[in-house]
């Protein structure tokens, strides 16, 4: 049997008190815990490995990591280290530290399709930068995303229609994910002034069951950019080096023009990063983008570490292993307990839902009775793995998913 938290949220309770008193309803964006079931807290202490402890001391084998830049573990030493080591020496000053260029040699080495590399400090910058180079380059305005596609916060793809206007989204234009012929008739109605198209590597909607990417559905992309002179742009903030560290469609052969990243590149240190081909250098060459903090040293001391670190310790093999484990776990408790469930996307990046849980009634009893037994999981997002994650971690976690299932099928039956 697991143990379940004895602690109670007190602690947590009092800090969401007094955050609604100074900060909109309390907390805002993806990290807002109102979004989630009793029993998850608000506030964060501290984290190392593959486990976080809240406010009021609670440990939780976490399996969100930060919601995706975790990729070695909390506290990897090797990123510490050269993070601190950096940090002795500055992190803001009035020009870039030599590590841009060491980490930008570092990336074209790696990822294949890199020819060049520009800096920001988070996803919805480089997404954003990369639509922007692309209109410079093919002096075009339209972009096509896919229907549902989380892309970032800023207005022309925050998935949150307040405060945007009509004009911000003037030029995009929608397509079904894997479905060629919706790409088709997107391109066609766009003639003649289409500047990109920005695909995920594989659909990871919320609240949607995940799709793994049609390898023709992809090879079609990349003809019809190739065919009419517009910008294939792989936003891999969320999957980059957690599905393969030459790019996340390295695997399949299909290169982008444009890929944007962040998250996992420096283990929860905050950067981000444009990657391009040399086609559309003298259309990043052109633009101006930039911001206070997008050069900082010490997150790109701890990305060199975290991409060295990925490569010595073959990181992506230990998210894939450990994902594996939890999968093939769950399944097996799932139908001992009489109950249906679906997980999509890549083990290391996997959705669970419950089957006819169309309102996630089940989803969030269950990772509401696991988060009371110490383990942190979602309900209609996407978890993610570190290969800090061991077998014994694994097994672990499971002792109380199988005790949340049970608690589950007893409440709704079987499904």
């Amino acid at each position: 049997m697991s143990q379940a938290i004895v602690h109670p949220l007190s602690v947590d309770a009092s800090w969401r008190s007094r955050a609604k008193r100074v900060i909109p309803n309390g907390m805002y964006g993806h990290q807002n815990a109102a979004s989630l079931p009793e029993g998850f807290p608000q506030f964060m202490e501290r984290g190392e490995g593959c486990r976080v402890w809240d406010v009021d001391g609670n440990e939780y084998i976490d399996f969100m990591c930060s919601y995706g830049p975790v990729v070695l573990g909390h506290k990897h030493k090797a990123v510490e280290a050269a993070a601190r080591a950096q940090a002795e020496l500055a992190d803001c000053q009035n020009g870039p530290s030599h590590l841009i260029v060491e980490l930008s040699e570092l990336l074209v080495k790696t990822v294949k399709h890199a020819d060049w590399a520009m800096f920001q400090k988070n996803g919805t910058d480089a997404t954003t930068a990369c639509v922007t180079i692309a209109r410079a380059t093919t002096k075009k305005r339209k972009v096509l995303v896919a229907k549902g596609a989380y892309h970032g916060a800023a207005p022309w793809c925050t998935p949150n229609p307040n405060g945007v206007l009509d004009e911000d989204r003037a030029h995009l234009d929608f397509f079904t994910f894997n479905d060629i012929e919706s790409v088709r008739q997107a391109v066609e109605r766009n003639s003649g002034d289409l500047a990109a198209i920005v695909i995920s590597p594989f659909r990871h909607d919320a609240r949607f069951d995940q799709e793994i990417v049609d390898v023709e559905f992809a090879r079609y992309l990349r003809k019809v950019c190739d065919d009419i002179g517009a910008a294939l742009i792989l936003d891999d903030v969320r999957c980059g080096f957690r599905l393969a560290l030459g790019g996340s469609w390295e695997p399949i052969g299909v290169e982008p023009d444009l890929s944007a990243w962040s998250k996992a590149i420096a283990n929860g240190y905050s950067i981000a990063c444009v990657l391009g081909n040399d086609k559309f250098r003298d259309g990043a060459s052109q633009i101006f983008v930039t911001g206070s903090f997008w050069f900082s040293a010490v997150s790109m001391a701890a990305c060199i570490a975290t991409i060295e670190s990925l490569k010595k310790e073959d990181g992506v093999s230990k998210l894939i292993r450990a994902g594996m484990r939890l999968r093939e776990g769950l399944a097996v408790q799932a139908q001992s307990h009489g109950l249906s469930i679906n997980q999509t996307g890549p083990a290391q990046m996997t959705l669970v839902t419950f089957a006819q849980d169309k309102a996630f009634a089940m989803a969030n009893l269950w990772t509401g009775e696991a988060a009371k037994r110490g383990v942190y999981l979602h309900p209609w997002h996407n978890m993610f793995t570190c290969s800090a994650h061991t077998d014994a971690d694994i097994d672990q976690a499971l002792l109380a998913t199988d005790e949340a299932f049970s608690i589950v099928r007893s409440k709704f039956g079987a499904n």
